[in-house]
């Protein structure tokens, strides 16, 4: 696979052996060398979103904010912005040569919500979910909390208010900093917006041992699986996901499998899986633990 796009892929920051699995060494040193990626530590590579957007952002005095903050902080995202994203001051004008090849924002940051030109992570967390669609925005927010760059307590804590305060809230009450990855961070978004309360892994005790599958909604006895090669590219773990999948259905789990391509590209087919899953007529156990309205 071309670098970039298994870049992208993996949210866009990964490690070698991560984007190895996709890709051949030789690809990869090839796509640096040509500046389409960028490796800024030994071992670890990531897209030129950031540095196209402090660019961005030099040149017109402006601070670098949503995704473009969020592949800054070095968070993994469902998908890179088409352009740097940027905020500047309300009021502020903008020739329509500057603001091209550039999505502005217009917002007045306090002092110790810009850092180095970057809004902060947890400003830069509660911008992507008061602007962004919400499995966008978990997306991030969850990246957030794995990274250790903001807490569940600053999140708890933050008052919320204004246009899009309803939106922020929701995706700062379902932010979860063990989801391994925003493929599955998107599913299950897309869970959540179906009604289904489901944790990301979770424990689940097999008898022969603990595993802990990407969503686990306990109460209906239902496994979600974010399975893509991606993740699982050798055969050892393939023959070991397979195994593991026969074992919880012998144990009495429904077990539901979903490609990347159908997360993040098919959607609907999702949505569809769900609703059908969901669907509480002559099922009053799915009707009577079903997700109340976020």
């Amino acid at each position: 696979m071309d670098p970039v796009a298994a870049l992208e892929r993996l949210g866009g920051t990964a490690s070698a052996s991560r984007l190895l699995r996709l890709t051949t060494r030789r690809r990869l040193r090839t796509a640096v060398a040509l500046g389409r990626l960028q490796r800024p530590v030994r071992g670890r590579y990531v897209l030129a979103t950031a540095t196209e957007a402090r660019a961005a952002a030099a040149r017109l005095t402006a601070v670098v904010c949503l995704r473009s903050a969020a592949a800054h902080h070095g968070w993994e995202l469902k998908g890179q912005p088409e352009h740097p994203e940027l905020m500047v001051g309300r009021g502020r004008k903008l020739t329509p040569c500057q603001r091209a090849d550039v999505a502005i924002h217009w917002a007045n940051l306090a002092d110790d919500q810009v850092v180095d030109g970057v809004t902060t992570p947890l400003r830069t967390v509660v911008d992507c979910a008061r602007v962004l669609d919400f499995d966008e925005a978990l997306a991030i927010a969850d990246s957030a909390l794995r990274h250790g760059d903001v807490s569940r307590e600053e999140l708890d804590a933050i008052d919320v208010r204004g246009a899009g305060a309803a939106a922020v809230r929701r995706v700062l009450r379902h932010a979860d900093g063990r989801a391994a990855n925003p493929f599955e961070s998107v599913l299950r978004a897309l869970c959540i917006e179906a009604g289904l309360v489901v944790e990301p892994q979770a424990e689940v005790d097999l008898g022969t041992g603990v595993v802990h599958p990407d969503l686990v909604c306990h109460v209906l006895r239902l496994v979600l699986e974010a399975d893509s090669w991606s993740f699982h590219a050798s055969r050892k773990a393939h023959r070991k996901d397979c195994a593991r999948y026969n074992l919880l259905v012998l144990r009495g789990w429904r077990v539901l499998r979903f490609t990347w391509e159908q997360v993040m590209h098919d959607q609907a087919y999702v949505r569809w899986v769900l609703a059908e899953l969901v669907r509480p007529v002559g099922r009053p156990e799915v009707a009577d633990h079903l997700a109340r309205p976020a």
